[in-house]
């Protein structure tokens, strides 16, 4: 059964554009123009992914990946954008969305995010530690001693990788490639705009850092 897509896009020429490039690549594709409708849509066929733009009218972009996110967090939530900063970036990303691409975008780089959000692997139950740090892959818990730490969606599959990987340096480039899909020439800094959320919420009150930077390579979790 093919992948059911819903785009979410109020411009005309460019929804049709998305459903066309889509529909010819195998996927099952459905559109609404507007939030409200979107979120109706998601509850009624429940899609593999969600392509949605940030400027729309009725119910903006921002609240309905907020409420998708809250009613389904395990469909993953591409965001589609005219704007592109970094700023622009970890914003839309703290709002739950697995991925962030910039109009204009290439056709074949947005099939090639599509495809990778589709073939994620599910969460597998176990408890990653490192140190006096666990995260549960089963409930999403993270808990540092005593202390349960709240993290973005975002922020947990960063500190995911990097336990996954303990002991082991990352890049930045390799970092920007798993979490965010991105080029290894792409905007680096939203690693270490990330890698801040994740230090100043995991070491504050404790005496050593769980979080290393390695200069001129990237980052290393480590006991």
């Amino acid at each position: 059964m093919a992948n059911s897509i819903l785009v979410v896009e109020d411009d005309n020429d460019l929804r049709e554009y998305l459903k066309n490039i889509l529909t010819d690549s195998g996927y099952s594709v459905r559109v609404a123009i507007e939030g409200i409708s979107a979120l109706k849509d998601m509850k009624e066929v429940q899609p593999d992914l969600v392509l949605l733009d940030l400027g729309l009218p009725v119910l903006g972009g921002e609240s309905v990946c907020i409420e998708a996110k809250k009613l389904y967090p395990e469909t993953p939530i591409i965001i589609l954008t005219a704007r592109g900063t970094t700023t622009d970036t970890v914003k839309g990303l703290n709002l739950g969305a697995d991925d962030y691409i910039a109009k204009p975008f290439e056709t074949d780089e947005l099939l090639a995010r599509i495809r990778a959000r589709l073939r994620s692997p599910s969460l597998d139950g176990e408890k990653l530690k490192v140190a006096d740090l666990e995260l549960d892959t089963r409930t999403m818990e993270v808990r540092r001693g005593d202390k349960e730490i709240k993290l973005t969606p975002q922020e947990w599959k960063l500190l995911k990788y990097l336990m996954e990987n303990k002991g082991r340096v990352l890049t930045r480039g390799m970092i920007l490639n798993r979490i965010w899909l991105y080029s290894p020439d792409a905007d680096t800094r939203v690693v270490d705009v990330y890698i801040g959320y994740l230090r100043k919420k995991l070491d504050t009150g404790f005496d050593k850092r769980i979080i290393h930077s390695v200069r001129g390579f990237g980052y290393v979790i480590k006991e």
